[in-house]
């Protein structure tokens, strides 16, 4: 029994001795490190395009006779735009991103104007405009921002040359004029190398916006003297949204830090 026992304990001790040096020839691989989130503190320039709708509420008031004659309805139209801009972001707290930019937008958003109290209509066409405010976006990934928007807004609207309703000359126009407003709206900024393309800095984002300009009245004026003819005023708003999609740059950008091991 005594000649077991000590055969066991050598077995023993031999299997310990075993593992243990296997244990100590395993090399040691160090734990990688987490790669951080990309930083987006810097400045940027963008450009691009777009599509939008526009609404108008129009209220032509008569200014014959003693007691004048109002008429209220909504007209709307469609076009293009062409956008170019700058900004500057800064990333906090992690995954949050604040930031100011400006931007100016060029092109062709046309509505419609009408005055049925003389049977006449009319093209106005919002031909810029320009914006300036603020913008508080979440990183959904770090290269990928979903952001809200908002501030100040002014825009050019070009005169508006009057036809009959039967599509003659009537001899009459409204003469462009500045109106000034807000706007609130929101997108996603993303950068190119998202799909396979090795671009560092650049990025594309895509925006809706929604901007609202006060009311102006403007008098129906005579082609042949540009004075009013005396006969009916035009009241109206506007209210615009677009969606657009810029190629961005960023100067700063050097994209997530890749994890060391």
């Amino acid at each position: 029994m005594k000649k077991i026992l000590l055969a066991l304990t050598a077995v023993a001790a031999m299997t310990g001795s075993a593992s243990a040096a296997d244990l100590a020839a395993r090399p040691y691989v160090k734990a990688p490190m987490m790669a951080p989130v990309a930083n987006w503190t810097g400045f940027y320039i963008f450009g691009g395009g777009g599509g939008g709708l526009s609404n108008s509420d129009q209220s032509i008031q008569s200014t014959v006779g003693a007691v004048p004659l109002t008429i209220t309805q909504r007209q709307g139209g469609s076009g293009w735009f062409g956008t170019v801009g700058l900004g500057y972001d800064w990333q906090f707290s992690g995954t949050w991103v604040a930031g100011v930019f400006a931007d100016g937008q060029f092109g062709s958003l046309r509505s419609t104007v009408q005055d049925p109290l003389l049977g006449l209509t009319g093209n106005q066409k919002l031909e810029d405009s320009w914006a300036a405010g603020v913008r508080l976006g979440w990183l959904v990934a770090p290269n990928v921002l979903s952001y809200v928007n908002g501030g100040y807004s002014g825009a050019h609207f070009g005169s508006t040359g009057f036809t009959t309703l039967a599509g003659g000359p009537s001899g009459i126009h409204l003469n462009g004029y500045n109106r000034n407003g807000f706007f609130v709206g929101g997108g996603v900024e993303n950068s190119l190398n998202m799909f396979g393309i090795s671009s560092p800095g650049w990025f594309m984002k895509t925006e809706y916006r929604s901007a609202f300009y006060n009311a102006k009245t403007r008098d129906e004026l005579s082609d042949a003297t540009n004075l009013p003819t005396g006969v009916n005023s035009i009241r109206a708003n506007s209210w615009n949204q677009t969606i657009s999609t810029s190629l961005v740059y960023r100067f700063n950008w050097t994209g997530p830090v890749v994890a060391k091991y």
